[in-house]
């Protein structure tokens, strides 16, 4: 991020200008794989780019942190299913890289419906010198053959190709909202509304339902699954959020269906605080496991919780993301952003905290200091090797001159997805059609 030119093709490189932007130009998903060398971001669009890290080289070493397009292609395809007369979206719903394991990369990508397994490998070689086709790659006369050739491998410009290697699909009548891979790095969990399914990575045509919450009269129906997670470390434990605000973790050891689970955290709501909105406010928009295991880390619409497996009475921590929206409740339930979906993420050490909010801003939380700063993703304030300026909002009263008015907030500019390098400070920010790469300061 030192020069002019370097720094646009970390921000503006697959993010279009935000005034000409279309809705399929709209990011939906960005996620770290597991070395942090690559980033992927998926869009409405149904696209996926895949940004690598710029190699360190004796002659330039600030530009280690830059992310350059590495891959670019279309994951996804808007479908319409026949026998329900609905239209399925392309919108990519998340992202999740499995470990490397040989020279090529492969993650999951999921729409409402179908998840894909794509590999993206790099090809600097190409075979000549055929006996049956000739250079031009047309079918030679086996008459004309007089002479075998073995055929070389010569040389080629670098040539990076993704490929669906597998079509996990026919498995959810609801819309898929998370899908998780297993520690065992052999099987992953996709999870829609009501029902959360277990696949092997090798097999696509079954898959075992784990968790099944619809009721035998959906007018029964009183919440949904939101988010579930895999645990780090424990390839049978998992977790499920719910639009209830309650979080239940799974052991798979138990029995083959997980309706009845292990642990159930939920906090009990203060009877005081009880309003119109509680029940929407209270609903789990993320659910994260930290990186030890021992934590999960909760996102509902006003805070983020952290929660100790061994405790499930009451959050250990619970952070104000915009306390001063309470008062707004009633004007974001009419323009329907109260019901947008804000993930959260860990540092790589377990230590920091942070999601997003409104007006392009996001948030940090220190958990040993009990800091925390609210930041700015925008071009304005984007410029290289520029320090982000901490920024504060005004309830009310006098407004000093750094402050920004809570009602001078813009509602359309919002952060709902991050991530976070999984070893060092370096966070990725999509706000709308743009992604931010930020990182600590180099001297």
């Amino acid at each position: 991020m030192e020069e002019e030119s370097d720094f646009r093709k970390i921000n503006n490189s697959f993010l279009r200008d935000h005034n000409y932007a279309t809705e399929a130009d709209i990011i939906s998903t960005v996620e770290f794989n597991s070395t942090g060398e690559l980033l992927a971001t998926g869009d409405k669009g149904g696209r996926v780019v895949v940004f690598q890290r710029e190699q360190e080289s004796k002659n330039q070493p600030h530009r280690r942190g830059e992310y350059n397009v590495y891959s670019t292609f279309q994951s996804h395809e808007p479908e319409f299913d026949y026998l329900k007369s609905l239209e399925i979206e392309e919108k990519i719903n998340k992202i999740r890289w499995l470990p490397q394991q040989n020279a090529a990369y492969f993650l999951l990508s999921t729409n409402d419906k179908t998840v894909k397994l794509w590999k993206i490998s790099e090809r600097d070689k190409r075979p000549e010198g055929y006996n049956l086709k000739d250079e031009d790659g047309r079918i030679r006369d086996p008459g004309t053959i007089t002479t075998l050739r073995v055929p070389v491998l010569q040389p080629m410009d670098l040539m990076v190709e993704a490929t669906p290697r597998r079509v996990f699909s026919n498995a959810h009548t609801y819309h898929i909202n998370s899908i998780s891979v297993n520690s065992d790095y052999e099987t992953f969990m996709s999870t829609d509304d009501l029902r959360i399914n277990l696949w092997n990575l090798e097999i696509t045509n079954r898959s075992f339902n784990i968790v099944d919450i619809k009721p035998t009269n959906m007018e029964e129906l009183t919440e949904v699954i939101t988010a579930a997670e895999f645990h780090p470390h424990q390839c049978n434990t998992f977790v499920y959020s719910s639009s209830k605000g309650s979080i239940r973790l799974c052991d798979m050891r138990a029995s083959a269906l997980c309706d009845n689970h292990s642990k159930f955290f939920e906090e009990p709501e203060d009877p005081s605080n009880r309003s119109f909105f509680s029940e929407i406010i209270s609903s789990i928009s993320d659910v994260k496991f930290s990186h030890s295991g021992r934590y999960l880390m909760t996102r509902d619409y006003l805070t983020v919780k952290v929660w100790d497996l061994n405790m499930e009475s009451k959050p250990l921590e619970t952070y104000q993301v915009h306390d001063y929206l309470r008062s707004k409740l009633c004007s974001l339930y009419e323009n329907d952003c109260i019901f947008d979906k804000f993930e959260c993420v860990w540092n790589g050490s377990d230590s920091v905290i942070m999601t997003g909010s409104y007006n392009n801003f996001f948030r940090m939380f220190d958990r040993n200091t009990k800091r925390d700063v609210t930041l700015e993703a925008s071009r304005e304030n984007s410029k290289p090797r520029a320090i982000l300026k901490p920024r504060k909002v005004c309830v009310g009263g006098k407004r000093r001159k750094d402050e920004i008015s809570v009602d001078s907030l813009d509602f359309s500019k919002k952060i709902l997805h991050t991530a976070w390098h999984p070893y060092e400070n370096i966070i990725a920010v999509a706000a709308t059609n743009n992604l931010y790469i930020f990182q600590d300061k180099i001297n």
